[in-house]
């Protein structure tokens, strides 16, 4: 048993330094110079420029089971994978190389848990390592999908005050692609690195309706789509960029509003749960603790009633 005690505190530990790294936010400089360097193509299919750093053994081992990964998987993992780096902002120590290290490393260590917990090469032990390396495989694609999510919350966040922004730049008599750098040099936040990295699409060339196309398919929000389609059409079509912004802006702040309306309501629903396991438990044994004492009390000692 204490084998197994030290075998899962190992694991553990590793699993919480995977997350750690995985769910570790990085700064804006980092988001945008990574996107920057993407398009630039320094980092050519999802691979990252090795440095010298001192976990040489910790990415030799991740280039090993990475290989093994490949060879296991079909390539679609790959593609879904560089999918959700894209929509998690490509944090900084994470590629898709890596990503596939952490996987099989992550599929090891479940399958070492599995045999451990089920006392070595017994039909619990096997079943119980293919159980957990199936689970422990798929962790990285949750916690990359997690940060997905939670930047997408911060996309909308941020979206209307750029889209305020750059309409303002734009009525004031600047430019479109040059109003767009104002507004990536100002804001904060991912909605900053996206702006930035499409300025530096188009000025390497790329048409401004693929531009905005790929910002689409890598914010994978209504709002964002609906003004990626407003735009691409009015600069196919040749309608002035600044009425367009100006409906879209209007939008934009009725879909604010009307999300704000949402999470008000779900409050509701989501306090229900406290308030039944915590809140009314602690009512009880206020209003009902006394009394039940004292009939305790009674039928201990045998009186009346």
């Amino acid at each position: 048993m204490t084998v197994v005690y030290a075998g899962a505190a190992l694991i553990a530990g590793a699993i919480l330094l995977t997350v750690m790294l995985l769910v570790r936010s990085s700064d804006d400089s980092q988001t945008v110079g990574k996107s920057l360097a993407l398009i630039n193509g320094t980092a050519v299919g999802g691979r990252r420029i090795t440095e010298p750093t001192a976990d040489g053994l910790v990415d030799r081992l991740f280039e090993v089971t990475a290989r093994a990964t490949r060879r296991l998987t079909p390539s679609s993992v790959s593609e879904r994978l560089t999918r959700g780096l894209d929509r998690a902002g490509h944090p900084a120590p994470w590629t898709v190389e890596r990503l596939l290290g952490a996987k099989g490393v992550c599929a090891i260590i479940g399958a070492f848990l599995g045999l451990m917990l089920g006392h070595g090469l017994t039909i619990s032990g096997v079943f119980l390592a293919v159980l957990l390396g199936v689970l422990l495989f798929f962790l990285p694609d949750v916690l990359i999908y997690n940060a997905a999510t939670h930047r997408q919350e911060h996309v909308a966040r941020g979206f209307a005050e750029a889209l305020d922004m750059l309409t303002i730049c734009v009525e004031a008599g600047q430019g479109f692609d040059a109003a767009l750098q104002e507004v990536a040099r100002n804001l904060n936040g991912p909605i900053a690195g996206e702006l930035a990295r499409m300025t530096a699409e188009i000025q390497i060339g790329t048409s401004r309706s693929e531009a905005f196309q790929g910002m689409g398919e890598r914010v994978n929000l209504p709002e964002v789509k609906g003004f990626v389609s407003a735009i691409s059409q009015a600069d196919r079509l040749g309608i002035p960029i600044a009425s367009v912004l100006r409906e879209q802006t209007v939008a934009m702040r009725l879909a604010r509003k009307q999300r704000a309306e949402a999470q008000a309501q779900k409050v509701t629903v989501k306090i229900l749960f406290p308030l039944v396991l915590c809140i009314f438990p602690a009512l009880m044994i206020v209003i009902l603790g006394p009394g039940g004492i004292r009939i305790f009390e009674m039928f201990s000692s045998g009186g009346p009633l």
